[in-house]
């Protein structure tokens, strides 16, 4: 093609919405090629680290709570555990389980809003969860979705006294345990949200999917007895296995010129994914009973590396969140007391969880008194932007051809599959195609 008949694309996204904070997509494509491509964050930053610095350590779950309104009980767990590892303290089994049983609630209302009202109205070619509702043979759709949000809303309020930002658990364990009693109210409802979600494993297996597939890192914990939320090592599909000690030697965050968000990435150079999908991929064997014979009917295999199939990623693992809940449940025994003594002394410690979007890592270093003298958080959206511009420089010219308003859907699909923490915002992409002489 000569430089006379040369076309150029510029594909201009002025806010990207439903992620954590604010930004762009700038897009420049010359003979086809993209020669600029940035995601960009432009979000102040929120300074949650320095807000910790002087703090006393109890003051650090409720703080970390608030960096996020959708999984603050991530932020919780991880800080807590940290926090216990340089304070010498240890749990009970009966704290640990409850911990649990807190944390299921959290991937159940988070991945039944994602997958309902987030996610699936890309794939069905929808504006929002609100236009699917309007049409009548997807309304029961919509609204099993909420009801299933709901049930994890009602757990996350019982065990840690209110549905956003809890109050309840704390270094050493909780302020306080439920009662057995109010537990085994919410079975019934628990019992119909399984079935739910064996359905949502269904629905999500006939969505129609983009043929596209990347090389993946996929980086998870991996615990050998169970499916990985609070414990285990960390792993990655290219043989890496560390103890979460060593996380910071193997992984590293910078700074890019075109974002306010820190961008995670290997040692080495290279981005990886976390998530359901790295997740599912590396510890299938480890579901639930009912969701791994989810995952055999739904026909999709495992590991998979076509990011859109996070999708199902979710929905196997609401289905082991619900399984697993009831089975702790019908165990419980009440933690008394509900927290473990716990005295200021100088330490460090490091810790991961897995929230519902991937890897969360917490590390602190206390004084004396017990008071934060240093924070590390490194959220999982941090870890997954560089992944997400990887995978915008592989898919973008897949689309280019298509009409804008289609082209500007995939992309927002694309982005939507990492679940990126979510801003009220009402449109997604805003995108703008500039052509050259």
């Amino acid at each position: 093609m000569t430089r006379a008949t040369e076309t150029v694309k510029q594909i201009k996204v002025d806010y990207l919405a439903r992620v954590e904070g604010e930004g762009a997509l700038d897009i420049v494509v010359e003979d086809g090629r993209i020669t600029h491509l940035e995601l960009r964050i432009f979000e102040p930053p929120r300074f949650f680290e320095a807000f910790l610095r002087g703090r006393g350590f109890q003051d650090a779950p409720d703080i970390t709570a608030r960096i996020c309104g959708i999984c603050p009980v991530a932020y919780q767990m991880s800080s807590a555990h940290a926090l216990e590892k340089a304070l010498g303290v240890t749990t009970t089994p009966a704290i640990r389980a409850l911990r649990r049983l807190l944390y299921c609630a959290e991937w159940i209302e988070s991945h039944a809003l994602h997958v309902y009202l987030l996610h699936a109205p890309d794939f069905l070619g929808y504006e929002s969860a609100i236009a699917m509702a309007a049409e009548p043979e997807l309304r029961p759709v919509v609204e099993r979705g909420l009801r299933m949000k709901k049930i994890g809303n009602e757990l996350l309020a019982l065990i840690g006294g209110r549905e956003i930002h809890p109050v309840s658990p704390c270094v050493g364990g909780f302020y306080r345990a439920p009662r057995r009693r109010e537990l085994l109210k919410l079975k019934e409802d628990l019992e119909w949200g399984l079935e739910a979600a064996l359905e949502t494993v269904a629905w999500t297996a006939s969505l129609p999917f983009p043929d596209f597939t990347a090389d993946y890192e996929f980086v998870a914990l991996s615990h050998p007895d169970e499916y990985p939320m609070n414990e285990g090592r960390v792993v990655s599909s290219r043989g890496l296995e560390i103890p979460m000690e060593a996380f910071e030697e193997h992984f590293v965050e910078e700074h890019v010129a075109h974002s306010n968000a820190l961008h995670a990435r290997r040692v080495d150079g290279g981005s990886y994914q976390v998530g359901p999908l790295a997740r599912v991929n590396l510890n299938r064997e480890k579901l639930s009973p009912k969701a791994q014979e989810a995952m055999e009917r739904s026909g999709i295999p495992f590991p998979n590396n076509n990011p859109f199939v996070s999708i199902v990623a979710r929905s196997l693992e609401l289905v082991h969140a619900f399984e697993e809940a009831l089975w702790l449940i019908e165990g419980y025994e009440e933690p008394v007391p509900s927290r473990v003594p716990v005295s200021p002394r100088a330490g460090e410690g490091c810790h991961i969880t897995e929230a519902p979007r991937g890897m969360l890592y917490h590390r602190y270093r206390l004084d004396d008194e017990g008071l934060i003298q240093e924070a590390r958080i490194i959220p999982p959206t941090s870890q997954n932007l560089k992944r997400m511009e990887d995978d915008l420089w592989a898919f973008v010219p897949t689309v280019l051809e298509l009409p804008l308003e289609d082209a500007t859907w995939r992309c927002e699909q694309l982005i939507r599959n990492y679940d990126p923490c979510i801003s009220c915002a009402t449109h997604f992409l805003k995108m703008r195609v500039r052509r050259g002489e």
